[in-house]
């Protein structure tokens, strides 16, 4: 372990300020990936801020029907709330599927976000990465990419993002909110994340000392179904080969509205334009789901190891649609569905 300074902040603006001023600063919060990449050489920042006291672990109401989850609430705290569990089931599901219940203890919401991929590249600070050490190379290329994208990917890197939660999010048209030295932000979810480009160092748009302080959920209608799986080669304790999060809105036997996000198959959570525009106003058919899931596969570019993701995509994705479909025109909404 290499030395470093330790602060802790009593306020935001405290928080954002200590990170600012030091190129070799980094906010300290839940620690479940920070830590672990301590251990392992990948990081070695001169000082850890910690954010931990901060007052962003709340789960409030928003005017409109929303709600805004604070960057400090834990995963396992946010998975149990029960306007999440209600509104948002597609949320619920997707904390309660990462990682272990030991770990979504200590995860956060802003966390979360901004966990770096399990690369096993990125990771081994033997082997060449993009990522870790610009213009090194990208060692995945010629390597083992069973695990590795198929979709928004690029010469310099192709790994994938970790996240359950922020597929969920994705989906649902979450905002990030934020406080940074040069003020507050608020980032949809989509934009939060970038693709690895020519700067596969950079996983997200926030600048050097931009705190996340907070994530909005958007209203939902009673009537829109959500759901979210993930597929992996475990049933537990293992990061996704492929995940769909889903929302649906059937009307007279026709997609009114949908939402979708994939897991496992980029550098972000990828966010499935071109599926929901064949869903919207089309019938509730597998016919209908199929053509959805290969409209947004199209440009799928597998490598060596890992062809197998955009037939498991497409079928993960289409059973989804499926029970999502049938369960919403089997039943009415419950009062427990009710905002």
């Amino acid at each position: 372990m290499n030395p470093f300074e330790y602060r802790r902040a009593t306020d935001v603006a405290e928080a954002v300020a200590a990170v600012a001023e030091r190129p070799d600063a980094v906010f300290l919060g839940g620690g479940t990936n920070l830590v672990d990449h301590l251990k392992l050489g990948v990081t070695r920042p001169g000082r850890l801020v910690d954010i931990t006291r901060l007052p962003l672990d709340r789960v409030e109401p928003l005017p409109g029907g929303g709600v805004r989850v604070g960057a400090n609430v834990r995963n396992s705290d946010l998975a149990a709330e029960p306007v999440i569990r209600s509104r948002y089931p597609v949320l619920a599901q997707a904390l309660l599927s990462g990682a272990s219940g030991q770990l979504r203890n200590l995860a956060t919401t802003g966390g979360n976000l901004l966990q770096r991929t399990r690369c096993v590249y990125f990771q081994d600070i033997t082997t060449p990465c993009n990522k870790r050490m610009p213009g090194s190379g990208c060692a995945a290329l010629d390597g083992y990419t069973r695990h590795h994208a198929v979709l928004g990917a690029s010469p310099q890197c192709v790994a994938v993002h970790p996240s359950d939660m922020a597929v969920a999010l994705a989906a649902l048209d979450a905002v990030v909110r934020t406080h940074g030295p040069a003020g507050q932000r608020a980032i949809p979810l989509v934009e939060f994340h970038r693709l690895p480009g020519a700067q596969p160092e950079r996983d997200t748009v926030l600048d050097h000392g931009e705190l996340i302080t907070a994530v909005d959920l958007p209203a939902v209608p009673a009537t829109r179904r959500s759901a979210y799986r993930k597929v992996r080669d475990r049933a537990s304790y293992a990061f996704a080969l492929v995940s769909v999060a889903a929302e649906v809105e059937l009307r007279d036997g026709e997609i009114s509205q949908a939402r979708i996000a994939f897991g496992g198959l980029a550098h972000k959570p990828w966010r499935a334009q071109r599926a929901e525009q064949v869903l919207r106003g089309a019938p509730a058919t597998a016919a209908t789901f199929q053509r959805a899931a290969e409209a947004e596969l199209v440009g799928a570019q597998p490598l060596a190891d890992n062809a197998f993701k955009v037939p498991l995509a497409r079928n993960t994705l289409v059973s989804v649609l499926t029970e999502l479909t049938e369960l919403t025109g089997a039943t009415e909404p419950t009062q427990e569905d009710t905002p």
